[in-house]
């Protein structure tokens, strides 16, 4: 009686990362095709498809680590890889978009902010000394 608690319960366990799992993807491809611009979609991926993904493949180490002998690390070492991909990819996708200038509907950030981060450097200030007077002599 034990081992069937125990079976139903781990059972109960994956059904539920799943559930959680396809409703995060879920919500992460919906918001993919409904929000207006490239920096409003970025967070989707990012955030709502990365923690669906990662809980199916918690769920299936679940179940074939109770099911088979021994310790499933397969899905471990892909939700490891995916967690610290995605975010540097969304990275790299919004400073490229940034570099480009892409139209956003909430607006870019203001110029001098822009340069700053295109690698270009900021404009040189002129120095506080060529704007005093020069001291005259007698």
């Amino acid at each position: 009686m034990t081992t069937e608690l125990t079976t139903l319960l781990v059972e109960i366990f994956v059904a539920l990362l799943i559930l959680i799992g396809a409703g995060f993807t879920l919500l992460g491809s919906f918001g993919l095709v409904r929000l207006r611009d490239l920096y409003e979609r970025l967070h989707t991926p990012t955030k709502a498809t990365t923690l669906g993904v990662g809980s199916l493949l918690i769920a299936s180490a679940v179940f074939f680590t109770w099911r088979e002998p021994g310790v499933s690390l397969h899905e471990v070492l892909v939700a490891v890889f995916l967690f610290i991909t995605a975010p540097v990819s969304a990275h790299l996708i919004a400073k490229a978009a940034l570099h480009q200038r892409s139209p956003s509907r909430s607006g870019l950030p203001p110029e001098s902010l822009l340069e700053k981060h295109d690698g270009h450097g900021a404009k040189p200030r002129p120095n506080a000394e060529a704007k005093q007077k020069p001291s005259q002599t007698g």
